[in-house]
């Protein structure tokens, strides 16, 4: 049965029991399949400068390795049967650091200084990112960053530029909501590298 189906009729069952917990669809005992994400496809080179990329920091409900799924506003679950590979918070860290590095235009892209003084630093506040399922539609993925570049020569902030997407899923199977999350992230990521490169020259 489809994922989402399943998690259509959990909710209704809760919504008959009264029990609200998230954490029941969280079981440590549970086989979940695990999913990734790819960054943006590149030959790298050129550029002179040194970034580093933080680890984003995001709110509780997104800094899992749970796919997050929100039938409202005001609700946060997550799929029953499958997981990203690393939390959202790392998992983003990887794409942004694989996306700068292959679309070129910095000498190195790291994600710790490794006894080198970067150029800049890279913060990211993760706001979205998650599938959201109004009751009787199909879902669409919403991905939201707030990205802070950090001149390193004086820590002054270089530029700060919030990025937004969205991606309808085909259907409401947990391999087509996985697709759109992809084709999201891919546009969330072509936004941030071209802004950042911009940016630190």
């Amino acid at each position: 049965m489809r994922a989402l189906t399943r998690l259509t009729l959990l909710l209704a069952a809760l919504a008959l029991s009264g029990c609200g917990a998230v954490s029941s669809l969280s079981r440590a005992s549970e086989q979940l399949d695990t999913y990734t994400l790819s960054p943006l496809p590149g030959t790298g080179g050129g550029g002179s400068r040194h970034i580093v990329v933080e680890t984003a920091t995001a709110g509780g409900a997104l800094a899992t390795d749970r796919i997050l799924v929100k039938p409202s506003r005001v609700q946060a679950l997550y799929l029953p049967d499958a997981r990203w590979s690393d939390p959202a918070p790392a998992l983003l860290q990887t794409l942004l650091v694989g996306s700068l590095q292959n679309g070129g235009g910095f000498r190195l892209v790291a994600r710790e200084a490794a006894g080198l003084v970067p150029d800049y630093t890279l913060m990211t506040e993760l706001r979205d990112f998650q599938a959201e399922v109004p009751p009787g539609q199909t879902p669409t993925v919403h991905v939201s960053m707030v990205l802070t570049l950090i001149r390193e020569s004086d820590r002054s902030v270089a530029s700060t530029r919030r990025i937004e997407a969205q991606a309808p899923a085909a259907s409401d199977s947990t391999g087509d909501v996985v697709v759109a999350f992809d084709t999201a992230v891919t546009q969330a990521l072509g936004e941030a590298v071209a802004w950042a490169r911009a940016q630190a020259r």
